[in-house]
């Protein structure tokens, strides 16, 4: 496949036309097995075709035939409400442009994501979603559509991506611990993958500008009881700790539970702060502090995107590409 940049362009019509020595014209009436054409001439397109790896645009043929455009978007796990609320944003505003929607959740499985980019590249005009196989693989599975990700960084040149950049809010938490005198503060980061999150990073960089140590660090399972079993081990390795900051607001109602379940007060024996800003956080006992993200922005701002890349409008720039957290400071810290 011919490529440009750093990334791989999508084969053309043009291109398979000239392979095969043939005309634009020809090349579409032997895809769309039109009857005038010679059986030989016909062979040689198909042939030129598979050869380059020619994939029709759906999005092309729907400007004739007002085809409606059809996004795959891809979610890791949508038990998660985080997910489901970035999915619904996304729904909304793709409805709103009169596009279809296919939502595939991969349960945060690797080989789940391969097969479901090597089903949809063929059914969609682009794919929107957190992708977290090496670019190489989502480029050459996904085969020339447009691609927006979600919370990653790209280098493939076609790619888009929307960034989250929460840490200033993350730093707004650990000085509002600090100021409330709290002087060993601990993280319940995910468990998901070996390394560490960028969000820990974020915590480190907080803590280390206030003085303190951060060595106080669990691993939780992006869940109610992951959460509840990393406050357990972190309490046990590190009993002086009077306040967590959390991966995400389903670990910190977690970390909840189970400092009740030990007869901790929140906040007065130990303070919690989340992240991703769920409408759950306001409903649980006591409504959850957290450094809240716009989820209905970002997934309006994936969409917008998309809809500037299959019309090959001028996309949005990198720095408008970016969804920012603040923190919201409720009952729990």
């Amino acid at each position: 496949m011919a490529s440009s940049g750093t990334g791989t362009r999508r084969v053309t019509i043009d291109d398979v036309a000239r392979s095969a020595g043939v005309s634009r014209q020809t090349v579409s009436r032997a895809l769309n097995d039109k009857g005038e054409i010679d059986i030989s001439t016909k062979q040689r397109v198909l042939d030129a075709a598979l050869a380059l790896g020619y994939r029709p645009s759906r999005f092309a043929r729907g400007l004739v035939r007002q085809d409606t455009i059809s996004v795959g978007l891809v979610i890791p796990d949508l038990l998660n409400p985080f997910f489901t609320e970035v999915a619904a944003a996304a729904l909304d505003a793709a409805r709103a442009r009169g596009w279809h929607v296919v939502v595939y959740d991969t349960g945060d499985r690797i080989e789940e994501e391969r097969g479901t980019l090597e089903v949809i590249a063929s059914q969609v005009d682009a794919v929107v979603g957190y992708l977290s196989q090496p670019e190489d693989q989502i480029d050459k599975l996904t085969r020339g559509l447009p691609v927006v990700l979600i919370d990653r960084e790209h280098h493939v040149e076609r790619f888009s991506a929307i960034r989250i950049d929460g840490e200033e809010g993350v730093h707004a938490a650990i000085r509002h611990l600090v100021e409330s005198g709290h002087q060993r503060i601990g993280m319940l980061d995910h468990a998901a993958r070996s390394e560490s999150s960028i969000r820990h990073d974020w915590f480190v960089g907080a803590m280390n500008a206030c003085g303190l140590d951060a060595g106080s660090v669990s691993r939780a399972d992006q869940s109610v009881e992951g959460g509840e079993n990393a406050l357990k081990e972190l309490l046990v390795a590190h009993p002086d700790v009077t306040a967590v900051f959390t991966f995400n607001d389903i670990i910190a109602i977690g970390a909840l539970r189970a400092a009740r379940r030990l007869g901790r007060q929140i906040p007065r024996d130990l303070a919690v702060i989340g992240f991703d800003g769920l409408q759950l956080g306001r409903l649980v006992e006591p409504p959850l502090s957290t450094v809240a993200l716009d989820t209905r922005g970002l997934g309006a701002l994936a969409v917008e995107q998309a809809a500037r890349m299959l019309t090959r409008s001028t996309p949005l720039s990198r720095d408008e590409l970016v969804v920012t957290a603040e923190l919201q400071l409720r009952e729990s810290a």
